[in-house]
């Protein structure tokens, strides 16, 4: 088990986590994020397609449930949440696990609703709340 874990007392950090996290992790591409509403979950998925060189506008997919951005090397990313969905099969016929298994980027809001569809070494990221402008931010990774 690898095991990432950083103190987040200003947005200013959030570049440099995201490029160290992206280092420590270089093989991995399905992230899922943990963290209650209002933690950071979106803010933190922007800084790591900023390190990647999106240049779209990054914002969250709650309406849409998926987003896919671009790097400019015209590699695809993919920007999922699944607050709204209500079941497994909601996720699965929306074909998810193409694109969990395409080797492309992705990185998920809610992660709980689609762990059975993911592969079984996603990188696991827990966002936790230590006040109004701290978080810890955890990562875990089990080949």
């Amino acid at each position: 088990m690898r095991v990432f874990e950083r103190d987040i007392t200003n947005l200013e950090q959030l570049p440099a986590v995201a490029k160290e996290l992206l280092t420590v992790f270089p093989e991995n591409r399905v992230f899922g994020f943990y963290a209650e509403m209002g933690a950071g979950k979106t803010t933190f998925i922007k800084a790591l397609c900023n390190e990647l060189g999106v240049a779209d506008v990054v914002n969250s997919p709650t309406f849409a449930i998926i987003n896919e951005y671009r790097t400019r090397q015209h590699q695809p990313i993919f920007h999922f949440d699944f607050y709204r969905l209500k079941t497994l099969k909601e996720a699965s016929d929306l074909g998810c696990e193409e694109y969990f298994y395409s080797g492309n980027y992705c990185f998920l809001e809610w992660t709980e609703l689609v762990e059975p569809l993911l592969p079984q070494d996603f990188l696991k990221i827990q966002i936790i709340i230590s006040d109004s402008k701290n978080r810890l931010l955890s990562a875990r990774w089990t080949p």
